[in-house]
């Protein structure tokens, strides 16, 4: 990898997109070697405003920090989808939860929709770890960062009581993902 690739989490402040967007930032610069930047924005409401994280990664030094052509988006709100999905490249990847985002954009780009926050519920009994099912998710749609990097930059940020729960749900996120990959 030589050129940049861009990334976008968005949904509601408290769904965890900004601890997704610096999780794969540290995932990419920590564990794999690569260079990334991570900006992050939420409306003025925090908690049930739309936000934002972007990444960007690269093997070169990264000159502007700001996302400009987004290669992959995860969208866990209709209205963050909205919002944040119009510069998304042509063949780029959007990763929407498919009972939140119903009227999904047109474009020239590889849609996925899962109902990302009922399996967090169902399969691990909290809806806390949707954002680390969409993080394995995405990981394993763009291969932009290798598992292990993913899961320890995971592991390093989540409390300890938790480390089980959090490692379960990227796992999903891998399996899920595999499932629909073509």
């Amino acid at each position: 990898m030589s050129q940049r690739y861009e990334m976008r989490f968005s949904g509601s402040g408290g769904q965890g997109m900004i601890l997704a967007g610096i999780i794969m930032a540290e995932a990419a610069a920590i564990y794999d070697n690569k260079n990334a930047v991570q900006s992050q924005s939420y409306g003025p409401e925090a908690r049930g405003g739309a936000s934002k994280a972007e990444v960007i990664i690269s093997s070169q030094p990264i000159d502007y920090p700001k996302a400009t052509g987004i290669d992959a988006m995860l969208a866990l709100t209709q209205e963050a989808c909205a919002k944040y999905c119009n510069d998304i490249k042509e063949g780029g990847i959007l990763l929407v939860d498919s009972e939140e985002v119903k009227n999904l954009p047109r474009g020239n780009f590889k849609t996925y929709s899962f109902p990302i926050t009922s399996i967090a519920r169902d399969e691990l009994g909290k809806t806390i770890v949707a954002n680390i099912i969409a993080l394995g998710m995405i990981t394993e749609l763009t291969k932009i960062v290798s598992h292990e990097a993913i899961e320890k930059a995971v592991l390093a940020r989540v409390p300890a009581a938790f480390l089980d729960l959090n490692k379960k749900a990227l796992q999903i996120g891998f399996e899920k993902a595999k499932a629909v990959k073509v």
